[in-house]
């Protein structure tokens, strides 16, 4: 289905809420961080592949890779310009979205040039394949905005079954023209990772504070798997525009600002004993999904102050 979305430089996006995200999807992130290098014998023996997990930043990869080929820290990150990654125009050089999750095998001719070579090459085989690139122009967007929505997906969506509602409120908000106002981008704004926004973070400079910015964020804000870049092309039906995990395991979407709002107030009850941040109030944010404490105040999606109604998660 064709959507009447803006071209890249104006198209919209709306707001995150992620608090089941960290309950059950970053356990399993954890998870995958803490073993994410593979090793065969004793210790001392170098890793023989890297596991790059979705949803992880382009820092963590060059950090993991960094450690895995036993070179000093920074390396990774310092060889990008001889690696000369063959990367989207858009993308200005910057591989975030494009370090494909995977099990890489290390052998001892690796380099940090060469891995970062083989994760790039990689994702675009992903992505330049007929379903992505056709879905992305079905959609009237170029590949390197649905890596940017998948990004957001896979950061928002604490479960692989809430990936597609996920994607479906970007898209309603996009075609509405409000702003995304998601947790996610102002993390990766301010390289945390965390379930509490404030009110003042939501003021902060930056090209990723979608509670200010109009539109996507200039990248990606993660490297995405599969599924959220096949939900980013393919949403299922529906009509959300807000989202809120108002416990674990329990996130609920909804059209109806009145709906979100009762739930983000369940929300805030069942987080009442968290300790807001001095200053900030502990309303959660309304948008579409609310983050954990602290978070700032709903308001209808016409206005123009920053909604706590986004789809924060």
């Amino acid at each position: 289905m064709q959507m009447n979305t803006p071209p890249p430089s104006t198209i919209r996006l709306t707001r995150r809420g992620r608090v089941a995200l960290i309950a059950t999807g970053a356990v399993v992130a954890a998870t995958a961080v803490a073993v994410p290098l593979l090793s065969m014998g004793n210790e001392d023996a170098p890793p023989t592949s890297l596991v790059i997990p979705e949803g992880w930043r382009s820092g963590q990869v060059y950090a993991a890779v960094d450690k895995a080929l036993r070179v000093p820290a920074g390396t990774t990150k310092k060889s990008l310009v001889k690696a000369a990654l063959k990367l989207p125009n858009d993308a200005r050089g910057n591989p975030e979205g494009y370090l494909f999750p995977a099990t890489y095998p290390l052998g001892e001719k690796t380099t940090p040039e060469s891995l970062l070579t083989f994760m790039v090459t990689t994702a675009n085989k992903k992505f330049n394949g007929a379903p992505i690139a056709a879905g992305a122009q079905r959609n009237a967007m170029n590949v390197y905005q649905a890596v940017t929505i998948a990004s957001i997906v896979q950061a928002e969506a604490a479960t692989k079954a809430d990936m597609g509602k996920v994607a479906r409120v970007v898209f309603n908000r996009l075609e509405r023209g409000m702003p995304l106002q998601m947790d996610s981008t102002i993390n990766y704004a301010l390289n945390r990772s965390t379930l509490s926004t404030s009110q003042a973070d939501t003021r902060i400079n930056s090209p990723y504070n979608s509670y200010q910015r109009m539109g996507l964020p200039p990248t990606p804000i993660a490297n995405p798997g599969e599924e959220a870049m096949r939900v980013a092309i393919n949403p299922p039906p529906g009509d959300w525009l807000y989202f809120v995990t108002v416990k674990p395991g329990d996130t609920r979407f909804t059209a109806s600002y009145e709906e979100h709002q009762r739930n983000v107030a369940e929300f805030n009850r069942n987080h009442r004993g968290a300790s807001p941040t001095a200053g900030d109030s502990a309303t959660a944010a309304s948008t579409a999904a609310a983050s954990t404490a602290v978070a700032p105040t709903a308001v209808p999606p016409s206005a123009t102050a920053p909604t706590a109604a986004s789809p924060t998660r």
